[in-house]
């Protein structure tokens, strides 16, 4: 007897939207399922800010609690993702200068070996150590030269270059005008290139 085809993966799956409405009526697990739709994402752009993974941690979990906790007050005239980002990016950058005694120069031990990570690794050189080291150690400057921009700054960069957003989508979660998104950017990037100068 052939057992019924699986139908989780051909499912298709439910707007950002309904799910925000079931949560809303009470149903916890329609949360469940933006948690999981969301955290790897949100996750890679508190990273990007705090270059740390115990506080990335802390603060992601910050993030979608309050996030819980006010859906309430979410309104559709914004996208649940950029209301999500926007709570993420608050904390983060609350967080930021909270701690901006802290040498947050250094890298964790957990990226102390970078080109190890299978995402910066080519799949098709990963035996030609030298290159790998150079990634890695450019990798390793890229996120120092991140901690240097102001929190704004570092923000803005990571909204747009690292998780591909646009000028409107970031001047909707950081509440300024794309003018302002631009021009943060311009003068993210020229201090990057500075920074970069010897690597790129």
């Amino acid at each position: 007897m052939e057992s019924p085809p699986s139908t989780s993966e051909s499912e298709p799956q439910p707007p950002d939207r309904e799910l925000v409405s079931r949560t809303q009526a009470g149903d916890p697990t329609a949360f469940d399922e933006l948690l999981v739709r969301y955290q790897q994402r949100v996750y890679g752009m508190i990273y990007n800010m705090v270059n740390n993974h115990a506080d990335t941690n802390d603060l992601l979990m910050e993030t979608f609690t309050k996030a819980f906790q006010n859906i309430h007050s979410y309104k559709a005239d914004a996208t649940f993702s950029t209301w999500l980002y926007r709570i993420a990016v608050n904390h983060a950058i609350n967080f930021l200068k909270r701690n901006k005694f802290r040498n947050n120069l250094s890298m964790d031990d957990d990226d102390a070996d970078l080109h190890n990570r299978k995402e910066f690794i080519d799949t098709d050189v990963t035996s030609n150590a030298e290159r790998q080291t150079n990634l890695a150690e450019l990798q390793k400057k890229l996120n120092e030269s991140l901690m240097k921009l102001s929190e704004q700054h570092r923000a803005v960069v990571t909204l747009f270059d690292v998780q591909g957003l646009s000028h409107a989508e970031i001047g909707k979660i950081m509440e300024c005008s794309e003018g302002t998104v631009r021009s943060r950017l311009f003068y993210a990037h020229k201090q990057l290139q500075k920074y970069l100068k010897d690597y790129v």
